[in-house]
C-alpha cells in the first residue's frame, strides 16, 4: 500500500492593505517634531521612510521653496505638474525656469483625458458654471491616475494660507485614498515671513504674477488679484463657495464627469 504524502504549500497572497495608517502618520509627526524641515526631508527621502515619493507642484507663488528644498536632497525626485490647459503663460514659463535652475530632472506633466474633455468640456468653459466639475476633469482625475505607483506625495500646503488649512500636520493620511497613501506637508508650520526669508536667502526667483497682486496662483480663469489684508487664497474661485480644487479634500468624483480613466479609484 503506497503512502500518500501530503505537501503543505504556502498560499500566495497579495497584500491589499493600506500602505500607511493613521498610527503611522502620528508616529512620523512625533518622530520629527521640532526637526528642521531640510533634515526631515533628508531622512524621509534618503532613508525611504515613506516609500516611493513624488512632489506635487503647482509652480505657483510659493512653490520654489519646497522645490528648492527637495532639489537639495534628491533632484531626481519626480515632480508632478497638473497641466490643465488653463494656466497663465507665466506659470508655464516659471515651471521651466525653476526645473532648469534647480537641476530637477524628472517632470511629469499630467494632462486631462482628451476624450473626457471632448465629452464634458468641449467649449472649455466649464469653469464658468461648474468649477468643481472642471477641477475634477483637469486636476483630480489626472492626479489620481498618476499617483497609483507612489506611496506618498509631498505638497506645498501651509497652515497660514487659509482658515481651512490651519493646524495642518506635517504627515497625514490621504483620507480620500483607500490605499492609505501618505500626504507630507513639509512647510505646514512655516509662516509667510519664513517663506519670504527663504526666497531671499537662496535668491529664488518669484513667480512673475506675484508682483501684480496674485499671492496664490492657479488656473487663469479662476484666479483673481487679492487686496491688501485679504486671505492669500481669497482670489481663488472668487464668488464661489469653493476653497480647494479637490486634490486636498476627500470627496466623490463629480457626477457629470463621465467615464473614469483606467486605474482611477473612486475613493480619491
Amino acid at each position: 500500500m503506497s503512502e500518500r504524502i501530503a505537501t503543505v504549500r504556502a498560499v500566495d497572497r497579495i497584500d491589499t492593505g493600506p500602505r500607511f495608517t493613521e498610527a503611522d502618520a502620528v508616529r512620523l509627526n512625533r518622530l520629527f517634531r521640532g526637526t528642521d524641515t531640510l533634515d526631515m526631508l533628508t531622512s524621509v527621502l534618503r532613508d525611504g521612510l515613506a516609500g516611493d515619493v513624488g512632489i506635487v507642484s503647482s509652480f505657483g507663488a510659493e512653490s520654489a521653496v519646497l522645490l528648492h528644498l527637495v532639489a537639495r536632497v534628491d533632484p531626481a525626485l519626480p515632480v508632478l505638474f497638473l497641466d490643465t490647459g488653463k494656466h497663465f503663460p507665466e506659470t508655464i514659463a516659471y515651471r521651466d525656469q525653476l526645473m532648469g535652475m534647480l537641476g530637477m530632472t524628472v517632470l511629469r506633466n499630467l494632462t486631462p483625458d482628451a476624450e473626457l474633455l471632448a465629452k464634458r468640456d468641449e467649449s472649455g468653459l466649464r469653469w464658468s458654471y461648474d468649477p468643481d466639475g472642471c477641477c475634477e476633469i483637469r486636476k483630480v482625475l489626472p492626479l489620481a491616475k498618476a499617483i497609483v505607483d507612489f506611496d506618498a506625495t509631498l505638497t506645498g500646503r501651509k497652515g497660514f494660507q487659509s482658515s481651512t488649512r490651519a493646524g495642518l500636520p506635517r504627515f497625514e493620511i490621504d483620507t480620500s485614498d483607500v490605499q492609505g497613501r501618505l500626504k507630507i506637508n513639509p512647510l505646514a508650520d512655516w509662516s509667510s515671513d519664513d517663506i519670504a526669508s527663504y526666497f531671499a536667502k537662496h535668491n529664488l526667483p518669484p513667480h512673475p504674477l506675484v508682483a501684480e497682486g496674485y499671492p496664490s496662483i492657479g488656473c487663469s480663469p479662476c484666479t483673481s488679484k487679492v487686496a491688501p489684508g485679504e486671505d492669500p487664497r481669497s482670489g481663488r474661485w472668487r464668488g464661489w463657495d469653493k476653497t480647494e480644487c479637490g486634490i486636498h479634500v476627500p470627496g466623490q468624483p463629480d457626477g457629470d464627469a463621465g467615464e473614469l480613466p483606467p486605474g482611477y479609484d473612486p475613493a480619491f
